[in-house]
């Protein structure tokens, strides 16, 4: 079970994974090595899982950024997935029990790459029956 502390700790570590220890201290009231230890619990119990950086897909070159379901035949779900996770132009998959089996964040260039990620990609692995790109237009949060 986590805490106050634990979870006011989390949400700076969220919105800035870089905040150095002797400020969350300094707004918490405690000391570094207390803040330390916390994180270090925090970690152990697998609440934190790793810290990353979130990447700005249009400052490198990738003009579109898709949400795009993918169903498969149900006997090939997970080959089909493993296949997906090969892909360089798939950031995130995610299995699914919404409207689509397979949920993928997709990255291209431009509607051309687009099409042909969806076409002669994704749309041509044994077993995919529907590709369904939604194309972000803003994120918001």
């Amino acid at each position: 079970m986590i805490d106050e502390r634990d979870k006011i700790i989390l949400d700076i570590l969220v919105k800035d994974a870089r905040t150095p220890f002797t400020e969350i201290a300094k707004r918490l009231g405690i000391s570094e090595t207390a803040v330390r230890k916390r994180v270090k619990a925090l970690e152990e119990k697998g609440i934190i899982e790793g810290y990353t950086i979130r990447l700005n897909p249009k400052k490198l070159g990738y003009s579109l950024v898709t949400i795009t379901g993918v169903d498969t035949r149900p006997e090939k779900l997970f080959e089909v997935a493993e296949k997906l996770k090969e892909f360089d132009f798939v950031r995130e998959l995610y299995l699914s029990s919404g409207d689509h089996m397979i949920m993928a964040i997709i990255w291209a260039r431009d509607g051309e790459d687009l099409a042909d990620i969806i076409s002669n990609k994704i749309g041509k692995i044994d077993g995919v029956t529907k590709v369904c790109p939604a194309i972000i237009l803003e994120r918001l949060k």
